[in-house]
């Protein structure tokens, strides 16, 4: 995977966070003093750079320290260092190195949300995420609004109209924001990112583990069938096909789809016509024995005709 370029530091509303924040470090703790956050950004970590990271803290300990809150009752909350704590658990260290910070719940999480948008190894499902975190903290609402916002801004530019004055003003928040992000403008995030939310589970997972790029992702995720999806899933990954290729392979597949579901629809019909033909001349209309089994039959076929499509 290319190395990723680092991010300007995202401000909101100019304030440094980490620089205006009273501290108390130079401590360690006891490392069960320490609990993690109810909502963690981060949700996948690669097997591989962890254990490169234990490694390393099994020879060195923790060299940087980890970033917490206090909670009171001698406890602190996880807010930056997550590797880090892991890599310390599985050692077995005692203790742990941290810089302690009093922050409310929207600067613990906002931090969290910076510290996981500066990694080199993010996938674009949870940077997406970790962005509409950040864009809910800055307009005072939640990712919903955050959808709805851009939603109604597309709206109204494409009926030519203008914004109400507070959706006016919640958008260029979200622009100001994306714009110290340094990547997306409002419609370029909506076209391009927040349709990777609503794929399919196992898209969404071979996202998640970097396996796949994104573009690739949604041209996999027009294949509705779930086992053909699937097929073409690990096809792009154990062949590393290029998006040209699964295009092509994603329209082949559709291309025989409809086909085979053409083909279907015409023999039903040539079925059909052929038995219509026979029962003029059957002398099965005489035979009393089958007159019942003769009638179900073709009340059902009444009935199904007759269903609304």
């Amino acid at each position: 995977m290319a190395r990723r370029k680092p991010l300007p530091e995202y401000q909101l509303n100019n304030v440094r966070l980490l620089d205006e924040l009273p501290a108390q470090g130079g401590q360690a703790v006891a490392i069960d003093r320490i609990q993690l956050p109810q909502k963690q950004p981060r949700r996948y970590f690669d097997p591989d750079k962890m254990q490169q990271l234990i490694q390393s803290v099994q020879e060195h300990g923790i060299l940087e320290p980890l970033l917490v809150r206090p909670l009171g009752n001698d406890k602190y909350e996880l807010v930056a260092g997550e590797r880090r704590l892991k890599a310390a658990q599985t050692v077995g260290l005692a203790e742990v190195p941290i810089v302690s910070k009093e922050l409310s719940d929207r600067e613990a999480l906002q931090i969290a949300l910076m510290e996981n948008l500066q990694r080199e190894d993010l996938n674009p499902v949870e940077e997406t995420e970790a962005i509409l975190e950040l864009l809910a903290i800055a307009i005072e609402g939640d990712t919903t609004d955050v959808v709805s916002i851009l939603n109604r801004a597309n709206h109204a530019k494409n009926r030519d109209q203008e914004l109400e004055e507070n959706v006016f003003l919640q958008l260029k928040t979200i622009q100001t924001v994306l714009s110290g992000i340094g990547r997306f403008t409002p419609e370029s995030f909506r076209t391009s990112r927040l349709p990777l939310l609503n794929l399919p589970d196992d898209i969404l997972q071979a996202l998640r583990q970097g396996k796949l790029e994104y573009t690739k992702a949604r041209a996999i995720a027009r294949l509705k069938d779930e086992q053909k999806r699937q097929e073409v899933l690990e096809e792009a990954i154990v062949q590393n096909l290029s998006l040209v290729q699964i295009k092509e392979r994603v329209a082949s597949l559709k291309t025989a789809s409809a086909e085979s579901t053409s083909f279907t629809q015409h023999s039903l019909k040539s079925v059909l016509d052929n038995a219509y033909r026979l029962s003029k001349r059957s002398k099965v209309w005489n035979n009393p024995k089958k007159q019942k089994r003769l009638e179900k039959l073709l009340t059902e076929l009444e009935n199904l005709f007759s269903e609304p499509e």
